[in-house]
């Protein structure tokens, strides 16, 4: 049974960072492309950052230059790291998996940003 599980989501004060770790198990991690999404109240979900195996990562732009996904395969584990975080980046985000054809999902981390 594959298990994405998400942390690190919390409060944070605009400007502030967080760093959100996807643990996966049951899937073999090294092979995937691994991604976060976010879903903000009222808006279709959207790809944040996405890493390949081996590839080029991608970011949205209205992330760039302020987050940054990695990925340790042993840990098969994904990090995004968000800095200078703005009140727009207010999401619940999630982590994704995908192999082929297959397509996983962890349960989402709140992410609020507000003084």
């Amino acid at each position: 049974q594959v298990q994405l599980v998400e942390s690190g989501g919390g409060l944070v004060q605009p400007g502030g960072s967080l760093r959100l770790s996807c643990a996966g198990s049951g899937i073999t991690f090294s092979i995937s492309t691994v991604a976060w999404y976010r879903q903000a109240p009222g808006k279709q979900r959207e790809l944040v950052a996405a890493l390949p195996s081996g590839g080029t990562t991608t970011y949205a732009d209205s992330v760039k230059g302020r987050f940054t996904i990695s990925r340790d395969n042993a840990k098969k584990t994904v990090y995004l790291q968000m800095n200078s975080l703005k009140s727009e980046d207010t999401a619940v985000y999630y982590c994704n998996a995908k192999i082929g054809i297959l397509n996983y999902w962890g349960q989402g981390t709140q992410v609020t940003v507000s003084s």
